[in-house]
């Protein structure tokens, strides 16, 4: 069986850790170990919960969430923080990444944009966990660059949900449509398709056509390699 990972949510608003926690419950794997509504709160839920995951917001009412993150290092907590929040100015984004953020997800968000970033951070915490010596790729994955003279994601593509779409594809060996794709990655359809006609157009998968009784034949992706 597969660990759990465990999260912690913060957030003032007792509706919107509502609403964040129950985004975390909805993906398979995590479970929300608690919710605390201030800094101090954070820090003793932190103490006492050992989570692997904290939700952080940026505005709270006693400390920012970036004091809660550095408090939390220097405290020794190896929890990884993803911050949700409102905030959008420059400096605190670069505030929170020298904190040590995994990544920064601005209000409002979709429960598909979190899931995603939930499942990275699982992704890098299994990653981490299986290493004993790491080889450059195996670094370049963990922190989502790509080697010099690697082919670049086009514009509008992102790393996170192009590593998604290829775990599912490597998932489904038989392969699938884009609306399965989809459905198994909670992303539209057309952004499924999107990320997987790259992968078609770049190699790194194959595509087939079904032919059913009448209409377009269904065009199936299948990964390459």
């Amino acid at each position: 069986m597969s660990p759990v990972t465990t999260v912690l949510v913060v957030d003032d608003d007792f509706m919107v850790a509502k609403l964040h926690s129950r985004y975390v419950s909805a993906v398979d794997g995590f479970t929300v170990a608690g919710v605390a509504h201030s800094g101090a709160e954070a820090l003793r839920a932190a103490e006492a919960l050992r989570p692997d995951i904290v939700l952080l917001d940026i505005y709270l009412p006693d400390m920012d969430g970036i004091g809660v993150l550095r408090a939390l290092r220097s405290a020794g907590h190896g929890a990884d923080a993803l911050f949700i929040t409102a905030a959008r100015d420059a400096g605190t984004i670069r505030s929170a990444l020298r904190a040590g953020a995994l990544h920064y997800l601005i209000k409002p968000f979709s429960q598909a944009a979190l899931r995603e970033q939930l499942l990275h951070v699982a992704s890098v915490r299994t990653r981490l966990a299986q290493l004993d010596e790491a080889r450059q790729e195996d670094v370049d994955q963990i922190f989502g660059t790509r080697p010099p003279g690697s082919r670049e994601l086009p514009k509008g593509l992102a790393a996170h949900t192009a590593d998604l779409v290829e775990r599912i594809l490597r998932d489904h060996p038989a392969g699938l449509s884009a609306a399965e794709c989809a459905e198994a990655g909670s992303l539209s359809r057309v952004s499924a398709r999107r990320y997987l006609e790259y992968f078609a157009e770049t190699g790194r998968a194959e595509v087939t056509l079904r032919y059913g009784g009448t209409g377009r034949p269904e065009r199936r992706y299948r990964r390459v390699g």
